[in-house]
């Protein structure tokens, strides 16, 4: 499939349906690279464009003069994003968890007092204020 090693081809594969991308999710194109590479570069279409149809990330490679090479390294890099993107969730929604977590939980004994104390003064302002208008009394 790739101009590498065979372990290393069937290692990618099974790291991409890992995180559930198959081949058949990917849409892949073949493009001129530009830049430095010679004839080679001006008459083949070495750069490799790869989309991954159910997340809409797109991926571009040029960083070989082979193709082969650059399908292997394009297959790669989408592999870390779509992992970024999934993991990038599960933190927001870990964080989420925590934040629950954090509010329910029981206030230290300190605080708790801290904050009965702060409503005792408040009362005490409250009172003082009726006091003063003759309301009660």
């Amino acid at each position: 499939m790739f101009p590498v090693r065979h372990e290393k081809g069937i290692a990618l594969r099974q790291r991409l349906e890992g995180i559930g991308v198959y081949e058949k999710d990917i849409k892949e194109a073949f493009i001129r690279s530009q830049g430095k590479g010679g004839q080679n570069v001006n008459k083949t279409a070495t750069c490799v464009y790869l989309k991954h149809i159910p997340s809409g990330i797109e991926v571009k490679c040029q960083k070989t003069r082979s193709q082969g090479l650059n399908r292997y390294y394009a297959r790669q890099i989408l592999y870390e994003k779509i992992e970024r993107l999934i993991k990038s969730k599960e933190s927001e929604e870990q964080q989420r968890i925590t934040k629950i977590r954090r509010q329910k939980r029981k206030r230290s004994k300190r605080a708790k007092e801290k904050m009965l104390t702060e409503k005792r003064m408040q009362s005490q302002k409250k009172r003082e204020r009726t006091f003063r208008n003759g309301e009660e009394g």
